[in-house]
């Protein structure tokens, strides 16, 4: 098995920054996509960031520019750097990773979640 667990959530006020981390341990073998998903209360699931083993990165249009997804691949650790943060990036963190376990099964696994609040 393989699990995600997620930190660095918190309460910040507006223009302020977090840093969230996702770390995977586990039966792993590799890991190829990894990715931060939020939810908002009352809203569905998105894509934050998204990162795969070749280094090459995507971000949702509300967030580019002021974050920065980021991984240590020797540590199985995902970065997200979180700048200029405003009342619309509050909601729960989630990271997600694509995994090639030992057993040479692949298959995603999500952690369960560190929350962000953004508010005065």
């Amino acid at each position: 098995q393989v699990q995600l667990v997620e930190s660095g959530g918190g309460l910040v006020q507006p223009g302020g920054s977090l840093r969230l981390s996702c770390v995977a341990s586990g039966e792993i073998f590799t890991i190829y996509d990894m990715d931060w998903y939020r939810q908002a209360p009352g809203k569905q699931r998105e894509m934050v960031a998204t990162s795969d083993h070749r280094g090459n990165t995507n971000y949702a249009d509300s967030v580019r520019g002021r974050f920065t997804i980021s991984r240590d691949n020797a540590r199985n650790t995902l970065y997200l750097e979180m700048n200029n943060l405003n009342a619309e990036d509050t909601a729960v963190y989630r990271c997600h990773a694509r995994v090639m376990t030992r057993r040479l099964l692949e298959d995603d696994y999500w952690g369960r979640g560190t929350p962000v609040t953004v508010s005065s």
